[in-house]
């Protein structure tokens, strides 16, 4: 009978190793991965080992902190930073190995060739030489626009690679942005994006923020961290019930303390502008308390990725 619950007790113990040692797996990434590849054709490259002894070791120390990054789980685009530091390193040192070795084959052959040229006649060894630094200096010019234009051709498969890594974080980020804008039921206007916080969100007649008010500007100050080229104009509202005196205070406090909260949230004053409007720009009649309800309201302004804001028409 203890038999039919050990059995199942050992496959969860199976089950749950398996999944902890598939935890601890390192990441990799396709760049990663070329690198280590061109690391290894490097280090076999006997040239490489004789002329760019230092140009290697530089970039093995760089592909080691590109494995510990790995190694260690970190994100994609750091792994991937540190791999195109090792990647181009090894390309250097491929470079070097192989432009030193030519200039060592074109040495020795020279050496060679006025060897032979001494035994001849004065001026013919006098024109041989003169022969041979021109074959030189054409040579050297040879091997110099091939090792540019491998080069360039490298540049420009790395730049490609960055661009498309730099594209696709772009559009993941994009992507996050928009669910925490739709989350807050960001509006696209002709002005930009505009959040809008109700009168709920604050005390009845009084500028403070509530808890709620409090949770929203804290996922606003979220989306600002994360998208720091970008800046906020806050603009308060109140309706048409008071003196235009105590409306238009109403509004700049409302304004200023969602401007405050965040602040307080770690975003810098620099990048938020705050001003009260009163009972201006109504968004509907002030005819009945559910009307007047919407006009109590602080609209926030989102720039673009530039920091660039839409302005109210007739705004100063």
């Amino acid at each position: 009978m203890k038999t039919k619950y050990f059995v199942p007790s050992l496959l969860a113990i199976a089950i749950a190793s398996l999944v902890g040692a598939c935890s601890s797996i390192p990441k990799t990434t396709s760049l990663l991965d070329q690198t280590r590849s061109d690391f290894s054709y490097a280090q076999n490259n006997p040239n490489v080992a004789t002329y760019a002894p230092l140009e290697i070791k530089k970039a093995s120390e760089s592909l080691e902190l590109a494995n510990a990054a790995a190694a260690n789980r970190d994100d994609i685009e750091k792994i991937d930073r540190l791999a195109y530091v090792a990647k181009q390193q090894i390309a250097l040192a491929q470079e070097v190995g192989k432009q030193k070795s030519a200039e060592k084959e074109i040495a020795n052959a020279a050496k060679e060739r006025d060897q032979v040229r001494l035994d001849q006649r004065t001026q013919e060894a006098n024109q041989a030489n003169k022969t041979a630094e021109q074959v030189k200096r054409a040579e050297q010019m040879a091997l110099t626009t091939a090792a540019n234009a491998q080069s360039a051709a490298a540049m420009a498969e790395n730049a490609a690679a960055l661009a498309k890594n730099e594209a696709n974080a772009a559009q993941a980020k994009n992507a996050a942005l928009e669910a925490q804008l739709a989350e807050l039921a960001a509006k696209k206007t002709e002005r930009g994006l505009v959040i809008t916080l109700g009168d709920v969100l604050f005390g009845t007649n009084i500028a403070r923020l509530n808890s709620d008010g409090m949770r929203t500007a804290q996922k606003l100050a979220n989306i600002l961290q994360q998208n720091p080229s970008r800046t906020v104009l806050i603009e308060g509202f109140t309706d048409n019930v008071g003196s235009d005196a105590h409306n238009q205070e109403l509004s700049e406090r409302r304004a200023n303390s969602v401007s405050s909260a965040l602040i307080s949230m770690g975003v810098a004053k620099e990048r938020i502008t705050s001003r009260g409007y009163g009972e201006q720009h109504p968004v509907a009649s002030n005819r009945s308390a559910q009307d007047r309800a919407q006009n109590r309201r602080v609209e926030i302004v989102l720039s673009d990725a530039q920091g660039q804001l839409g302005q109210r028409a007739g705004a100063n």
